[in-house]
Order: C-alpha cells, then sequence, then structure tokens
C-alpha cells in the first residue's frame, strides 16, 4: 500500500512539475485533448495505461 500512494504522490509531482514549467503548453495540450472526440480518448487512455504497465513490468522486472 506504501507504494501505491508513494506512485500516487509523484505522480502529482510531475503533473505538477508540468504546470509550473509550461503553463500555456499545457492549456494548449488540453484544449486539444477537449476537442476530440471521447472514443480517441479513451484509446489513448488505454494506450498511456498500457504502456505505464508495460514500463513498469519492466522497471520491476
Amino acid at each position: 500500500m506504501t507504494e501505491l500512494v508513494s506512485a500516487l504522490c509523484l505522480v502529482a509531482v510531475l503533473e505538477g512539475l508540468v504546470l509550473f514549467a509550461a503553463p500555456g503548453a499545457w492549456k494548449q495540450v488540453v484544449a486539444q485533448l477537449h476537442a476530440l472526440p471521447d472514443r480517441h480518448l479513451r484509446v489513448l487512455g488505454g494506450l498511456v495505461t498500457a504502456g505505464g504497465m508495460l514500463a513498469l513490468w519492466l522497471a520491476r522486472g
């Protein structure tokens, strides 16, 4: 459970760094994502999730 909380905290830190370093670019990305159809966002979310799980598996392997 500690590892899960640590991982979620790290995600918050990384997202905060992006917002801190490039707020304008972040706004543009969010606007572009808002324009995409839901189906495309689901596919993108699935790909990011699968890529993250693969990276985690390789890192912990």
